[in-house]
């Protein structure tokens, strides 16, 4: 038995780069067990399977190689890639278009258009994260990101944001900082597990690329990826909490554009883009996204006892 599949790399300009997802357009009839199989098989950071499409609504799960993940941001932007590719979803490239994109738990808003170069562009809507300080012990923490108390940012705290995902927002003092981070996984997951976190999203706003607001290093082993190159959720995590510490400020009640990158220590360089509409100091809306890169299609072939 066979069916169609795709591998897409989102948040990248070219094959080499990004986080990679499957996406399996016609799942309808492949059951839960079975789907968590077939993401441990493809091994990339997410899988999307799609039980129902059309031009204005989506019906989709995401697995990581580990477990159902509630939504995924560099997943969806692949997901709605591939079915303009497909001619599923059509778009001119002077409309933006909305989908309706129902997951098992929620639904959120995805815009696509197209840029200049006739890309498609993919903007997902994402929870507005509420943050709490949780007691941390600085010393566990460095340890387990194998740095020193001094890469620490000296004014900037360490935050959980929770949204979508669970994040642990770590700044660092600049891109030094950064490249001596020597994560230890497994201490990483025991320390997520008993803090209720999913990944450390660790920044700087010290960047490579000039045009960009921060650098990130997003560690996720405890839900099945060590790094990961590109990851929606978290960066707009982070541009909530850049707004929320006044280090990104919005001009006249005009759409705020953060733009991160990230991947560049794992050779995979992403560029992720996050836009917060405000008002005032109160948020609106959140939205993250960016770009897709397919990297090959085919055939997926099963045993029987998928269906």
């Amino acid at each position: 038995m066979s069916i169609p599949f795709a591998l897409y790399n989102a948040f990248s300009e070219t094959g080499f780069g990004g986080s990679p997802a499957g996406i399996i357009p016609q799942a309808i009839n492949i059951d839960k067990e079975s789907r968590q199989k077939i993401a441990r098989e493809i091994g990339a950071p997410a899988t999307s399977f799609v039980s129902h499409y059309s031009s204005e609504q989506v019906s989709v799960q995401f697995f990581s190689t580990v477990t159902e993940l509630p939504m995924c941001g560099h997943g969806t932007v692949c997901l709605m890639t591939r079915l303009v590719d497909l001619g599923i979803i059509e778009i001119t490239d002077s409309e933006t278009l909305e989908v309706r994109l129902e997951l098992p738990t929620t639904i959120a808003t995805v815009e696509i258009s197209k840029r200049e170069d006739s890309r498609t562009q993919v903007m997902l809507d994402v929870a507005i994260p509420q943050f709490r300080t949780d007691t941390l012990d600085p010393v566990q923490l460095s340890s387990i990101l194998g740095i020193s108390n001094d890469d620490f940012h000296q004014e900037l705290v360490p935050e959980t944001a929770v949204g979508d995902f669970v994040h642990l927002v770590v700044p660092l003092k600049g891109l030094n900082a950064m490249s001596r981070l020597r994560p230890d996984f497994d201490a990483i997951v025991r320390f997520c597990h008993q803090h209720d976190i999913q990944t450390i999203a660790v920044f700087c706003s010290e960047v490579e690329q000039a045009a960009n607001t921060l650098h990130v290093r997003d560690f996720c082993p405890a839900v099945g990826v060590a790094e990961s190159a590109a990851a929606g959720t978290t960066n707009a995590a982070l541009s909530c909490y850049l707004i929320r510490h006044q280090l990104a400020i919005p001009a006249n009640n005009q759409p705020l554009t953060i733009l991160a990158e990230q991947g560049i220590e794992i050779n995979r360089p992403s560029s992720i883009r996050t836009v917060a509409t405000m008002h005032g100091s109160k948020m609106l809306r959140l939205q993250v996204g960016g770009v897709a890169t397919r990297v090959f299609d085919g055939q997926l072939y099963l045993p029987t006892q998928c269906r």
